[in-house]
């Protein structure tokens, strides 16, 4: 199999840095509820696995499929309160951006696939 290109490092370590931040601002609000501290932890350790993923791409790839339903579940799950105004400021963006990585992973996966 060919060597992964440096895109797709990138790509994987951008959304580790992503979830990271994520998370991180839910731990820096002191009023985040605990239920919701659970959500970030879960969040920051996806954002270790895309990290650990970027550095063996080759022997971890399969390990994204779980960033890709979570991503998908997410999304699917959180949507509609964004659509109806009940969502906090600012989950529209977040959501965005968990649909973009999971185009990214699928497109990565599904490239790794064929070759």
């Amino acid at each position: 199999m060919p060597a992964v290109a440096p895109f797709w490092i990138w790509m994987l370590r951008g959304a580790a840095a992503y979830n990271l931040v994520i998370a991180a601002g839910s731990f820096l609000v002191p009023s985040t509820s605990v239920s919701d501290r659970v959500v970030a932890l879960l969040v920051g350790c996806f954002g270790l696995v895309y990290a650990m993923v970027s550095r063996e791409p080759e022997r971890l790839a399969q390990v994204l499929w779980t960033g890709v339903v979570g991503k998908l579940g997410v999304v699917a799950l959180m949507l509609p309160e964004v659509q109806a105004g009940r969502a906090v400021p600012g989950t529209g963006w977040i959501l965005l951006g968990d649909a973009l990585f999971t185009l990214l992973f699928a497109a990565f996966l599904l490239r790794r696939r064929r070759a």
